[in-house]
């Protein structure tokens, strides 16, 4: 039997739609490429043909951003939204990771570009997983609340452009995380709810590494093209990121992950999509 590729393996992640199943196969194949590759025998990257989107569970119910409720944080309940909020959007983070393998497994890289993001996909299955537990101890569960139907919006934009998908979802977005993080943390250190304060402290440690992956696989590529990463950045984003960058931003967990402020105080709430007067 032949051994399955890289690539083949994280389109069926991609094509796995309930959380708890997709990130138990999302942590079998990050353990089956990381033996290989401690074996000196890597498995094959291989070509795939992803789904433009991911499977995903009948719940939750996916609305326009404007749509989702917003709930007092101070509140069980607004602090169940938080979590909710926190579990989708580290669902949708194991898919992204999956799909720039499987979406650009015809760019030659090295091979320590897949390592880094298996092992992304690998800890971003394990916060799913631990987000989803302090809902279930909280009288809840992923899917009990509409979600935010946008999450997807940057792979589909970048679906063709590996430096525009690096740009946005690990130097934007997530870089977005190490912003917000330490004031989630702070809503429930203040309700004392310890089992859900260690998982954000991990989700927010783990993050720096993602973002970091993200700088590093950039500017591998700008190296390899002979362009200039701060240009290169801001070209991209401005192209593909539909929104302002906003401050407060966490400078020094930015600068950790590699991303110096020259990179996004530029950018900060510049709207590239606003209608200009003519």
């Amino acid at each position: 039997m032949t051994a399955k590729t890289l690539t083949q393996m994280a389109v069926e992640v991609l094509t796995t739609a309930d959380g708890r199943e997709k990130t138990a196969l999302s942590h079998k194949y990050a353990a089956e490429w990381f033996a290989a590759r401690a074996a000196g025998t890597p498995l094959p990257v291989g070509e795939a043909e992803p789904p433009l989107r991911p499977a995903r569970p009948e719940k939750p119910e996916l609305l326009d951003p404007r749509d989702v409720p917003r709930r007092r944080p101070g509140s069980p309940e607004g602090r169940k939204a938080i979590l909710h909020a926190v579990a989708h959007i580290e669902l949708n983070a194991v898919d992204l990771h999956w799909d720039i393998i499987a979406r650009f497994g015809h760019i030659k890289m090295p091979l320590g570009f897949y390592d880094d993001w298996v092992k992304s996909a690998d800890e971003e299955s394990k916060h799913f997983n631990m987000v989803c537990d302090c809902l279930e101890a909280m009288g809840s569960h992923y899917g009990a609340l509409p979600a935010h139907a946008g999450m997807w919006r940057a792979a589909e934009d970048t679906v063709h452009d590996i430096m525009g998908r690096l740009a946005v979802v690990p130097m934007v977005l997530e870089a977005r995380g190490l912003d917000v993080t330490p004031g989630m943390i702070k809503i429930f250190q203040n309700a004392k709810e310890t089992a859900t304060i260690e998982a954000l402290e991990v989700i927010y440690a783990e993050e720096v590494g993602h973002v970091a992956y993200g700088s590093k696989w950039f500017h591998f590529l700008c190296g390899r093209h002979e362009l200039d990463p701060k240009d290169e950045f801001h070209a991209l984003v401005r192209k593909y990121f539909h929104g302002a960058l906003k401050p407060p931003f966490n400078e020094e967990k930015r600068a950790e992950a590699g991303l110096p402020p020259d990179f996004y105080w530029p950018l900060a709430d510049d709207i590239p999509n606003k209608p200009r007067d003519s």
